[in-house]
């Protein structure tokens, strides 16, 4: 970013260009009127879809109109998005920033490794362009459409500082944000760094008759309202064709002060990421000797 130029900034998404987080946050910039915004977005939900690129096909591309932007729908991954956003092959300039979000559902703990939200932030992490990326802790029943507008207001001074950031060439280019906005967005208790912990929703599988039959995953990998008939007969299955879905079985929660936790509390959380999570430090001194006890050990075959 130059001089007194306004900042451009890229948004992407895993949820698709017509999901209401993407658009409240589009809307919610170019209102502000301080950036220049763009869109490469999924043109259809990719939610869960991790770090994963096209690779072995083109993508299509089709421009969409949402007004004060330049935006495109792509038939590929967030992380396709952000890396086509970025590459000036798309757009005649490279972003100062790429958004991904508003993600429907918390990403926090393990979650992060599965989120394509936070693939398309880290995509361009990879390519030293500043980026962040925001969920909304969606909660069904609860939550209403205008939270993603709430919660778009409550990150644009966190957009605007790192811009500032951005233009002043003090930001450390070692990491980028994952933001987490809680349900209550009115009342939350204000900005806290945290730290990346272990929480995870499991999962495990269950046989089904067809592939409309099973509870659908909602964005925070929880199980939405569909219920389905679990008196299934196997022996009426094809041993060629079985089908299985996935179910939430349990889950497991932080109790340090990490970001799923202070979520739950109230709090937006600001989690610096990297690229790839370091092993504990206890994990590093086991192997290191252990290594060196390899070629001593009996073999397999031997046990």
């Amino acid at each position: 970013m130059e001089g007194g130029k306004r900042g451009t900034i890229l948004v992407t998404n895993d949820d698709g260009i017509d999901a209401p987080g993407l658009r409240a946050l589009v809307h919610s910039l170019v209102n502000a009127n301080l950036f220049n915004v763009l869109v490469c977005a999924p043109d259809s939900e990719k939610s869960a879809v991790s770090h994963s690129i096209t690779w072995l096909h083109p993508v299509a591309v089709k421009q969409v109109q949402i007004e004060g932007t330049t935006a495109f729908a792509v038939s590929g991954t967030p992380a396709d998005c952000a890396s086509l956003g970025i590459s000036k092959a798309l757009f005649p300039t490279v972003p100062d920033l790429v958004v991904s979000g508003i993600n429907k559902g918390s990403n926090c703990g393990y979650h992060i490794v599965y989120s394509g939200t936070v693939a398309g932030a880290r995509e361009a992490f990879f390519n030293d362009i500043l980026s962040i990326s925001i969920s909304y802790d969606w909660v069904k029943g609860k939550s209403k459409l205008q939270d993603f507008t709430l919660a778009a207001q409550v990150c644009l001074p966190i957009i605007s500082a790192l811009l500032v950031e951005t233009k002043n060439q003090s930001y450390p280019r070692k990491c980028f944000l994952n933001i987490d906005v809680p349900n209550n967005v009115p009342n939350h208790k204000g900005y806290k760094l945290t730290k990346q912990g272990k929480s995870i929703i499991k999962t495990g599988w269950r046989q089904v008759t067809s592939e409309t039959e099973g509870p659908k995953m909602s964005s925070d990998m929880t199980n939405t309202d569909t219920e389905t008939s679990k008196n299934f007969d196997s022996s009426s299955a094809s041993p060629e064709h079985l089908l299985f879905a996935r179910e939430v079985i349990g889950s497991v929660l932080d109790e340090d002060d990490t970001d799923y936790k202070c979520l739950r509390e109230g709090y937006i959380t600001v989690t610096p990421l990297a690229a790839l999570t370091h092993v504990e430090v206890d994990c590093q001194a086991y192997f290191k000797n252990w290594l060196q006890s390899v070629p001593e050990l009996p073999s397999s075959s031997s046990l």
